[in-house]
């Protein structure tokens, strides 16, 4: 087996332990936080079984009333009747929340109740803010050849087109696709699925998100009596993750760009030279027969019919 197919090998297998560290912390955060949210919910009905059963409302009692409802609130739980029923840290909801804690967009619509789950917080994070950061570089850097150095290729060998000209236009398509797939397609979905969102707070919402700021004003899937609300939640992670590996995608090609460009000559900026050979290299280390063979077909007929970038006149 080569070694190109074992580092897809071994990339699937890094993508389904990630996988499985969101599924271990959505099920920690369930564990902890449901009954406390549970009981800040019995809390908050009592008060206001106690505030309509009162003869006379005065306004400590009310000031009260309101400040105990505004502080449930912060912490997703409302008092309207028919947004009780949902939980914010059911499983599919607590795997939301640790998808946007390890991606640092964290909406903050959800936060935890006890001091156990914001311990637990600090070092899920600190393990998976580094480790969602590799994963997304080891994807970005397979689909590098798929996405750009193939399409490049392409553009000079099929239509003739110039290195500078072939990576300009290669930039150009690759920026066209993410706008309308991860901004405008999904601004019409999250519009159809969110009746009070227009598709200006949709495509909002996307920027926002992919951008990792999260402000968290527009949540997903907190409409009350939301239509399969779980596969909902699951299907703005999966969204969420994609997206930010496409928008990584775009910021290599970007520099790449503007390498090959001269830009970062001009600006005095690092080179993406290093880069490119860490690109090549594979991510296990190959056997000694695989090594052996990808040393011979590695060598040069030529020194001068190997291209590369720093061939290229900037």
């Amino acid at each position: 087996m080569s070694s190109w197919y074992k580092s897809w090998i071994l990339l699937t297998g890094f993508i389904l332990f990630y996988v499985a560290y969101l599924l271990f912390g959505a099920f920690v955060f369930s564990t902890i936080e449901r009954p406390v949210e549970d009981k800040l919910k019995r809390d908050i009905q009592v008060l206001k079984e106690e505030f309509l059963n009162q003869s006379c409302v005065n306004a400590t009692s009310l000031e009260n009333f309101l400040e105990r409802v505004l502080q449930a609130n912060k912490y997703g739980i409302s008092i309207l009747p028919n947004s009780s029923a949902s939980s914010n840290w059911d499983l599919a909801s607590s795997l939301f929340f640790a998808n946007t804690l390890v991606t640092t967009v964290g909406y903050g619509h959800t936060t935890p109740l006890s001091d156990t789950g914001k311990a637990f917080s600090i070092f899920y994070a600190l393990l998976g803010v580094p480790f969602t950061m590799l994963v997304l570089t080891a994807c970005v850097q397979r689909l590098m050849h798929l996405v750009t150095y193939g399409p490049i290729s392409m553009c000079r060998q099929k239509i003739g087109l110039e290195p500078l000209a072939a990576t300009a236009v290669h930039f150009a398509i690759l920026l066209l696709v993410v706008v309308l797939g991860f901004f405008v397609v999904p601004a019409v979905v999250f519009s159809y699925i969110e009746d009070t969102w227009s598709f200006l707070d949709a495509i909002y919402f996307c920027f926002i998100t992919l951008c990792t700021i999260g402000l968290g004003d527009y949540v997903p899937g907190e409409k009350p009596g939301q239509n399969f609300r779980s596969l909902y939640k699951i299907s703005v992670m999966v969204y969420l993750f994609v997206g930010l590996m496409m928008m990584y995608l775009v910021l290599r090609a970007f520099h790449r760009m503007a390498d090959l460009h001269g830009l970062t000559s001009f600006f005095q900026l690092p080179h993406c030279d290093e880069d490119i050979e860490e690109d090549k290299e594979p991510i296990i280390e190959a056997g000694h027969e695989d090594q052996h063979e990808a040393e011979d077909s590695a060598k040069p007929l030529d020194p001068a019919s190997q291209t590369s970038y720093n061939t290229i006149n900037r």
